[in-house]
């Protein structure tokens, strides 16, 4: 399935990541949810204590813009906004992509992501031999963010993967280690 995926790092005060994990999970999963938008993975980044990462999906940008109104604009998250907010430094490392989505498989301790910015001669041949389904690829979206209220990262081509691979990839990349949050 090929799905607009958002990939959302945020950037946290100290000791607050806990405090927006209870509230994410307490509220916001059935929030968004209950607007039409598919929850993916929410990790802790076992690399930074002040990092959380999460995906949401849509069917398409139309969706993604009616849901995301739906939601910034609904009951859920203005009651809860100030106290998400007051944990965060920043908010704006957002990814937008597509690709099938990503949820851990229940009992994983620890995911890898590998976030590439590939050279683009060589990605296609590299995933054919090191990426698998299992992999969850997926590539820049570079639609226009028509919810410029939450802003996305532009101007770069990347291709984001979960699991390990057995040779490095083409371009320059970065891993994250990912705790999954069980909800």
């Amino acid at each position: 399935m090929n799905l607009i995926v958002e990939l959302r790092q945020y950037t946290l005060h100290p000791g607050a990541r806990e405090t927006l994990i209870e509230l994410f999970e307490r509220e916001f999963v059935t929030g968004q949810e209950a607007v039409g938008i598919t929850l993916g993975g929410r990790f802790r980044d076992l690399d930074d204590p002040h990092r959380f990462v999460w995906l949401r999906a849509f069917p398409d940008m139309a969706a993604r813009r009616r849901a995301l109104e739906a939601f910034y604009g609904g009951p859920v998250w203005r009651a809860h906004r100030d106290v998400a907010n007051a944990t965060m430094v920043d908010s704006d490392d957002v990814l937008l992509l597509r690709g099938p989505g990503f949820l851990p498989p229940r009992g994983v301790h620890e995911v890898l992501a590998t976030v590439c910015h590939p050279d683009p001669t060589g990605f296609d041949a590299y995933a054919a031999r090191h990426l698998g389904p299992a992999h969850a690829l997926h590539r820049t979206e570079h639609a226009e963010n028509d919810f410029p209220a939450l802003p996305v990262r532009t101007g770069e081509d990347v291709r984001l993967w979960f699991g390990p691979v057995d040779a490095p990839p083409p371009g320059p990349f970065r891993q994250l280690r990912l705790e999954p949050v069980t909800g």
